[in-house]
C-alpha cells in the first residue's frame, strides 16, 4: 500500500513532524508500507453493479493493519461508557444502559492516535471531529492520523465505502473548531 495522499487537519503535518511524534509517524508510514494490498482481494461481490467482481476487503485490509501495528507495540484503547439518567423526563425509567458501552481508538503510541477506516463516511467524520477530541480530553492523545483509501481504491471496493477526496473536501469547507486537535489524513492506494 501506499500514501498518495495526505491533508492536514488544524496543523496536523506541523505537530507530526516534529520531534516529538516523527518516529510515530515514520512507524505509521512503515505499516501502510507493509500492508500487501494484493492478498486483500479476496472479497467476490454481489452486488449489482459489479456481480462477481473480485474486490479488495475492508476486513483483510483491517486485519494487516492490525498486525502491522501491533508489532510496532502500537494498543488498541478502549474506554468504558457510563451513561447519564440525568436527562430523562420524569417517570421515565432506562433500561441498563452501559452495559458493555465503550469507545475505541483503533491504535494509540506515545500520544499519537491512529484510525483506519474503510467504511462509511460518517465514520470518517466521526473519527476526526469527535472520537479524537473525546481520547484528547480524557488525556489518551495529543495528535491523529486518519488512513482512508483515495477514490480509485475505495472504486475496488464494495459500494458506498467512503474516501480521500471526498473527506477532505467536507473539512475544508467545515473549518477547524477550537477544540479540534491536529490530524494528518492519509489517503492510500493499492501499490
Amino acid at each position: 500500500m501506499i500514501i498518495v495522499g495526505t491533508y492536514s487537519f488544524n496543523n496536523g503535518r506541523q505537530a507530526l513532524t516534529s520531534a516529538r511524534y516523527a518516529a510515530e509517524l515514520r512507524e505509521v508510514k512503515e505499516v501502510i508500507a507493509a500492508v500487501d494490498t494484493a492478498s486483500c482481494k479476496t472479497k467476490m461481490s454481489r452486488e449489482k453493479t459489479m456481480p462477481g467482481k473480485t474486490l479488495y476487503s475492508p476486513r483483510a485490509i483491517n486485519k494487516v493493519f492490525s498486525e502491522q501495528f501491533t508489532l510496532r507495540d502500537w494498543r488498541k484503547h478502549r474506554v468504558q461508557c457510563e451513561y447519564s439518567t440525568t436527562y430523562y423526563e420524569p417517570g421515565y425509567a432506562p433500561e441498563a444502559l452501559s452495559k458493555g458501552a465503550f469507545r475505541e481508538m483503533d491504535f494509540v503510541k506515545s500520544c499519537v492516535g491512529v484510525e483506519i477506516q474503510f467504511g462509511k463516511y460518517a465514520f470518517m467524520v466521526y473519527n476526526v471531529c469527535a472520537k479524537m477530541t473525546i481520547f484528547h480530553k480524557l488525556g489518551v492523545i495529543d495528535v491523529g492520523i486518519e488512513i482512508v483509501p483515495v477514490k480509485a481504491f475505495a472504486d475496488d471496493m464494495s459500494t458506498g465505502v467512503s474516501y480521500f477526496e471526498q473527506f477532505t473536501w467536507d473539512l475544508e469547507r467545515r473549518g477547524v473548531a477550537d477544540i479540534d486537535i491536529p490530524v494528518l489524513i492519509l489517503g492510500v492506494a493499492a501499490a
